[in-house]
């Protein structure tokens, strides 16, 4: 039996205005970077897009030039278009907790990856379903997928999953989770939630009818790269997410696109 751990996270900055939850999907081309701000100053990244130095430039404008800490980082999962920017983030930034998958992919930047955080001695646990950030304020981010040990299996079937959960409101981030992952968890808890990010970049292979059906999205983010040649997002999971009366914005047409919350209403910046 899964035990409910909870990680405080202490660090708390100065921010100026009103006290608001602020999540912002970067633009990073074809890739996935969250950034997570809390009224109460705790920051999380979930992801850093690829290896091309436009998480930094976006990290940059969400935070104040002074601020070098960044609370949590997220993982998701191995690939490079997730895990790649966070090498520069890992050397350009203090970090108080990474949590990932316990899935490392082969490769320079997986070692890379791996030798910072040992020599920066940045403390790292592996993700599992029952975890929840408490970041303050009654905000909690809670991570719903993996339940189990994900070695062995194709690296997007091991993505975090996490429910960002603010008073009246919810965010759940799917990584590149595939579709047999998303009905999984349908059956696992309420899973409802104000915005989804669109799983794999609006893949076919992710956003399944039966798990849109569940989570009853207001809105939906599709992180993808302009003229990518995958062809993300595929016109069909487009199309679906339009018959469910799903408002689509993508970060190829928009750029960085940040939703702020005071725990009652919900507004695009």
């Amino acid at each position: 039996m899964l035990i409910m751990t909870t990680i405080l996270v202490w660090h708390t900055i100065l921010i100026e205005g009103e006290k608001v939850l602020e999540i912002s999907f970067f633009d990073v081309g074809q890739g996935d970077a969250i950034f997570i701000k809390s009224p109460d100053g705790n920051q999380v990244l979930v992801d850093g897009g690829p290896p091309n130095g436009r998480v930094l430039r976006e990290l940059g404008k969400a935070m104040p030039f002074y601020d070098r800490f960044i609370d949590v980082v997220i993982a998701t999962h191995s690939d490079q278009d997730h895990l790649g920017g966070l090498i520069d983030v890992l050397e350009r930034y203090k970090i108080g907790l990474v949590i990932d998958s316990g899935v490392y992919g082969e490769g320079a930047s997986h070692t890379q990856e791996k030798l910072l955080l040992e020599n920066k001695k940045i403390k790292t646990i592996t993700g599992k379903r029952g975890t929840t950030l408490d970041l303050g304020d009654g905000v909690r981010l809670e991570i719903l997928f993996p339940d189990r040990d994900v070695a062995g299996m194709e690296s997007n079937s091991t993505s975090i999953i996490t429910r960002l959960v603010y008073k009246n409101h919810e965010f759940l981030l799917t990584g590149d989770a595939p579709q047999n992952i998303e009905n999984y968890i349908v059956s696992e808890g309420d899973i409802k939630s104000d915005v989804l990010k669109v799983g794999h970049h609006g893949s076919n292979t992710s956003t399944s009818p039966i798990f849109l059906g569940k989570v009853k999205p207001n809105f939906a983010i599709i992180s993808a790269g302009k003229d990518n040649p995958y062809g993300h997002p595929h016109k069909e999971v487009v199309s679906l997410l339009e018959n469910f009366g799903v408002t689509v914005f993508e970060t190829s047409k928009m750029g960085t696109i940040t939703f702020v919350s005071d725990g009652r209403d919900l507004k695009i910046k």
